[in-house]
C-alpha cells in the first residue's frame, strides 16, 4: 500500500467518523426515555437483554467451532502439499 492510498484510506476514515458523530449529535435528546421505562416495567428489559446475550454468546461460539474447521482444513492441505 502506498503512502497516498494510506492516506486516503486514514482521510476517508476520519471523514466517515466525524459524519457518524454529527448525525448522533443531531438527534434530539428527551426529557425522559419514555421506553425504556416502560420495557422495566413490563420486565421486557431483561428479555430483550437475554436475547441479545444469547445471539451474541451463539455468534461467538459458531466463530471459534468455524475458525477450529477451518484450521484442520489448512493443515491437512499444508500436509498434502508436503
Amino acid at each position: 500500500m502506498t503512502v497516498k492510498m494510506r492516506l486516503r484510506s486514514f482521510l476517508l476514515n476520519v471523514l466517515l467518523l466525524l459524519l457518524t458523530a454529527f448525525a448522533a449529535s443531531a438527534q434530539p435528546v428527551a426529557a425522559q426515555p419514555e421506553m425504556a421505562d416502560a420495557l422495566r416495567q413490563d420486565a421486557k428489559f431483561w428479555v430483550v437483554v437475554t436475547v441479545i446475550a444469547v445471539v451474541t454468546l451463539g455468534m461467538f461460539v459458531y466463530l471459534i467451532r468455524l475458525d477450529g474447521k477451518v484450521r484442520k482444513l489448512e493443515d491437512r492441505v499444508r500436509d498434502q502439499a508436503s
